[in-house]
């Protein structure tokens, strides 16, 4: 007689919420102290002291770092720039990228973790938290109360510090476009630009929405540079690092604990994840290299604190290379490894940039000049010689009043009329239109167009003559 066979039980479907958008965690960094704090500290007064700084600066009278958009003159100390000179703003952009692009290849994410934007105003916004709400543990307590007065009071003084500190951001980024001493009373009295005053609030809110809101999102979803870097890294680019056949098997213990007989001994770390709650991303950096790093390196200092108080040596998390790890060369033989193709192919073009870009500043015409052909007046004829009508642009890049002299070719008897016999003078920063006249003889321009050449020399007022700059221009004579 056969057994009645059981069914096996069909195991229970489980449900399973899916989003598509999942929250960020609010991260709350442990502070880290140690040498590369202490840098870190340095990075982001000194930058912010030229930031904040600098529009206060005065140069010759003036504002010495002034961006003035309507004015449509760039003063960067006695260097005045113009919009024909974006070239060198270009050639700026080119020494930039590549100086990033040579550094990261050297020493990978040191820009983000010490003088990035993103990563100074996160650091100050912490400052606060730290300062008003205490360490890290209290701020996890202060999170988890329910609203009370006294966390409405903390709270209430934490924002009120990071308005502050929004606001004159705001203010000073607009100072560096406007001047700066006339910009602040005129907001605070209320009559500041509707332009200037919305671009100080906008600014002021992208502080506060990146540096306290958003935090490390803004290095994990909207910065293009921590997606892009690994093209640039190799085995031999300097990166904080995990030595984990130092420090594995991991697990905790006493100081000075000693094996019993039989047990595995362990490796240097002790699990105690210090490196993990001072990171302001909040990786564990003994997962190995990730791009959520940005190279900040409190996981070091914390680490390097732990290792003093367990007796241990330093350096179970350190800024080292991949080829160090796998043994490839020893830590005392990185400096050996600089002279790369790679670092020698960026410093390359970096260093030619550099030199094009001071050549091409020290060469440039503080004059421009541009001649117009008059379309009203193709050719008409005074006192029997033949006569063309030209407008001329005289735009002064530099400070100094000008002495502005012309002369004109092309034909065996041609002459100039319209500017002063010893010349127009042009004060600093000016732009002045001259008519001008140029006048021949009817049997040296026949019916059609004839090339002239118009030559210009300039000397700051007071300058010997032999001192003048020369432009040549060309342009088109219209014969009868």
């Amino acid at each position: 007689m056969s057994q009645p066979t059981t069914q096996p039980e069909k195991p229970q479907a489980k449900e399973q919420v899916i989003q598509l958008y999942q929250g960020a965690k609010r991260i709350h960094p442990k502070m880290a102290k140690g040498r590369f704090a202490n840098l870190r500290i340095f990075m982001i007064i000194a930058t912010q002291l030229f930031f904040y700084g600098m529009p206060w600066l005065m140069w010759h009278g003036r504002q010495a770092v002034w961006f003035d958009i309507p004015g449509r003159h760039f003063y960067i100390f006695s260097l005045v720039l113009e919009p024909a000179d974006l070239l060198y703003l270009t050639g700026l952009l080119v020494i930039s990228a590549f100086g990033l692009f040579w550094w990261t290849t050297i020493a990978g994410r040191l820009w983000c973790g010490y003088s990035c934007p993103q990563t100074v105003y996160t650091e100050i916004m912490l400052w606060i938290d730290h300062l008003v709400e205490g360490d890290r543990n209290k701020r996890l307590k202060l999170d988890k109360e329910p609203w009370n007065a006294r966390k409405i009071r903390i709270k209430a003084i934490k924002y009120l510090l990071i308005f502050i500190v929004c606001a004159w951001t705001g203010i000073s980024f607009v100072g560096w476009f406007v001047p700066i001493r006339e910009f602040v009373p005129a907001v605070f009295n209320g009559t500041a630009s509707g332009v200037a005053l919305g671009t100080a609030i906008f600014y002021g809110f992208v502080t506060w929405l990146f540096g306290h809101i958003m935090r490390q999102q803004v290095c994990f979803y909207m910065c293009p540079y921590a997606r892009f870097q690994s093209a640039m890294f190799d085995h031999d680019t300097l990166i904080i690092s995990y030595d984990a056949e130092r420090g594995e098997p991991r697990g905790a213990r006493k100081k000075n604990a000693v094996p019993k007989e039989g047990e595995k001994p362990l490796g240097d770390c002790i699990n105690c994840t210090a490196c993990v709650q001072v990171c302001p991303t909040g990786i564990d950096i003994r997962d190995g290299l990730q791009y959520q790093c940005i190279g900040c390196a409190a996981c070091i200092d914390a680490c390097d604190e732990i290792m003093d108080k367990m007796g241990y040596q330093r350096g179970l998390i350190r800024y080292t290379t991949e080829a160090v790890l796998k043994k490839e060369y020893t830590d005392a033989d990185i400096k050996k490894r600089l002279l790369r193709p790679k670092v020698v192919g960026y410093g390359g073009v970096l260093l030619v940039a550099i030199i094009g870009l001071l050549v091409g500043i020290a060469t440039r015409q503080t004059m421009q000049i541009d001649v117009i052909k008059d379309r009203g007046v193709m050719v008409r004829e005074n006192k029997g010689m033949l006569e063309n009508a030209y407008n001329l642009s005289i735009s002064n890049a530099s400070e100094n009043t000008q002495i502005v002299t012309a002369t004109v070719s092309g034909f065996d008897d041609i002459r100039l009329t319209g500017l002063p016999e010893n010349g127009i003078s042009v004060k600093g920063g000016d732009i002045v239109k001259v008519p001008v006249q140029v006048a021949t003889q009817p049997e040296y321009a026949d019916k059609g167009s004839h090339p002239i050449l118009f030559t210009f020399k300039y000397r700051e007022e007071g300058q010997p003559e032999d001192k003048a700059r020369e432009i040549k221009e060309k342009a088109i004579f219209i014969g009868e």
